[in-house]
C-alpha cells in the first residue's frame, strides 16, 4: 500500500489530469475570442490537448490498466475506462484531422474535456483509491510509466515536426 504522499503511478496520472484541465481551460478562454489571430492559437493548443491525452491513455492502456485489473475485483470501472477512452480517442481523431477551426471544431474540443472530467473523477475517486489499497508496486509503476511517457512525448514531437 503506498500513501498519499509518496509518488506514485495515481499521482502521475493525476498530474496529468490536472495539467490536461488546465490546456482545456486555456482553450475555452481563446474560443470565447473572436480574434483571428485565436484560430491558430485554438488550432495549436488542441493539437496539444489531443497529444498529451493520446500519450496519457495509451500509458494507462499499456501499463496501469492491466496492473489494477489483476490486482482489483471491479472490473466494471477497467471496462468504463476502457470504453471512455475509445470515445475520447474518436473524438481526438475528428479533432486532429479537422480542416476549419469553427464553432464544431470548438464543440468537439468541448466535448472531450466533459468526456475527460467525467473520466478523471472516476479514477480519482474509485480506481486509484482501490489501486491504492492493492498490493501493486505504484512507486516502481511510477517509475515505468515516467519512461515510458517520456519516449512516447519524444516520439510524438518527432513525428509533428517531421
Amino acid at each position: 500500500m503506498t500513501s498519499r504522499s509518496t509518488p506514485d503511478a495515481c499521482g502521475l496520472l493525476d498530474a496529468d489530469h490536472r495539467a490536461v484541465k488546465k490546456l482545456f481551460n486555456e482553450y475555452d478562454e481563446l474560443a470565447g475570442s473572436k480574434a483571428k489571430s485565436s484560430i491558430e492559437a485554438r488550432r495549436d493548443l488542441a493539437q496539444r490537448i489531443c497529444m498529451e491525452l493520446t500519450v496519457h491513455t495509451q500509458l494507462e492502456e499499456e501499463i496501469f490498466y492491466p496492473a489494477v485489473r489483476a490486482a482489483i475485483k471491479e472490473q466494471d470501472l477497467l471496462d468504463e475506462a476502457t470504453v471512455e477512452h475509445a470515445s475520447a480517442k474518436d473524438l481526438i481523431e475528428q479533432i486532429q484531422s479537422a480542416t476549419e477551426v469553427d464553432e464544431m471544431f470548438d464543440a468537439k474540443v468541448k466535448v472531450l474535456g466533459e468526456y475527460i472530467d467525467h473520466h478523471v473523477k472516476e479514477e480519482r475517486n474509485e480506481m486509484f483509491p482501490k489501486a491504492r489499497a492493492s498490493k501493486l508496486d505504484l512507486v516502481a509503476m511510477r517509475e515505468a510509466m515516467q519512461a515510458r511517457k517520456e519516449e512516447l512525448m519524444a516520439e510524438m514531437t518527432e513525428g509533428a515536426a517531421a
